[in-house]
């Protein structure tokens, strides 16, 4: 089910540890006369309610969503890719570095939320045969010492505990924050697109797709060739 383009509201899901307040600012100046309703989801929830009709929208992990159910026919972008750190008790010996490997956590055990916040397709050390239902639980268990726990760092920066720490690590997945809609889109699930990918109100709205960055090179040569068209290429019919 997608939202009706001349709906009275959008309903927009988002994870933890992702903040969309910037984009609904925007999205309230331009369109004032639809609300923007934001539902707080977990990254197991999103493609089941992407995929009966629950939101219209939803800023998640990918791929990670998808991974736990099928959305149906979608679409997603990817935003920007999180760090991913690992949580440690304050006293705990890895805490010395300001970095940890995967080959550091060999000797580990691991927490893996059943909310899954971070797909790894080979865990490292050896998982925690307890799965707590949230991060949120994973997180009072480390600190109680049962184990340690891999996350994007946005959520360890959500759960933050005097009690606990983190460490980027080097060479861990790393997941990504994206937006996951259904197919078709519609007017305003393409309003919202060019809201996060920075499209001036005034751009069209035909495209979500954001032009390529071009390089210097890429640059000067257009810049020549706009000269050339024009009649202006110093670089012809100069008079000595």
């Amino acid at each position: 089910m997608t939202t009706p383009d001349n709906a009275s509201s959008f309903r927009l899901a988002y994870v933890p540890g992702v903040t969309p307040g910037k984009w609904v600012r925007t999205w309230s100046e331009r369109r004032p006369r639809v609300r923007l309703e934001l539902v707080a989801i977990d990254v197991a929830g999103c493609a089941d309610a992407i995929r009966d009709g629950q939101v219209q929208m939803a800023i998640t992990r990918l791929p990670d969503a998808l991974h736990h159910h099928d959305p149906g026919p979608h679409h997603t972008i990817e935003l920007y890719d999180e760090t991913t750190v690992v949580v440690l008790p304050k006293d705990h010996l890895l805490t010395a570095g300001d970095e940890v490997g995967v080959d550091d956590l060999a000797d580990e055990q691991l927490l893996w939320p059943l909310d899954e916040p971070l797909a790894v397709s080979q865990r490292p050390g050896t998982a925690v045969e307890h799965r707590p239902e949230t991060t949120g639980d994973a997180m009072e268990l480390v600190a109680a010492g049962t184990g340690v726990l891999l996350v994007p760092q946005s959520l360890a920066r959500l759960h933050h505990r005097k009690d606990l720490v983190y460490r980027p690590m080097t060479d861990a997945p790393t997941g990504s924050v994206g937006l996951l809609w259904p197919a078709p889109t519609s007017e305003l699930a393409d309003e919202f697109i060019g809201i996060v990918r920075g499209r001036k109100a005034t751009s069209s709205r035909g495209d979500s797709t954001p032009t390529p960055k071009r390089s210097a090179k890429e640059k000067t040569a257009a810049k020549q060739a706009r000269r050339e068209a024009a009649g202006k290429n110093p670089g012809k019919n100069r008079r000595k």
